[in-house]
């Protein structure tokens, strides 16, 4: 469930802005902010279900933003790349520039 929440918070930062007031405003209380459905049901004074249907709607029209554009993969490339020049220039007390070189070349081309 955490991997799926930090996903659905990374995605919701690249594309919420794409969402409807409404998908935003349940995203945030849900994902952000811990509410349970049945919270969120009361506030709004709708079913449960409702707010289910609402959410799991939004997280799906995220994903498809996702798999169009795809800044979530290309941040989490880029990431690894960071990693690996991190852990290179820890590793290695020669620094081998030309191995840097090629990691930030191809971070830059991502």
């Amino acid at each position: 469930m955490l991997e799926k929440t930090t996903r659905v918070n990374l995605l919701y930062d690249f594309y919420g802005n794409l969402l409807t007031k409404k998908q935003q405003l349940f995203i945030e209380l849900y994902y952000e902010n811990n509410f349970s459905l049945r919270e969120i049901a009361d506030e709004y004074n709708i079913s449960r279900q409702a707010v289910f249907d609402l959410i799991n709607r939004a997280v799906e029209t995220l994903e498809q933003f996702e798999r169009k554009l795809q800044l979530y993969k290309k941040h989490i490339t880029h990431k690894e790349k960071c990693f690996e020049v991190l852990s290179h220039l820890e590793e290695n007390e020669k620094i081998d520039k030309n191995k840097i070189k090629n990691i930030i070349v191809d971070i830059l081309q991502l």
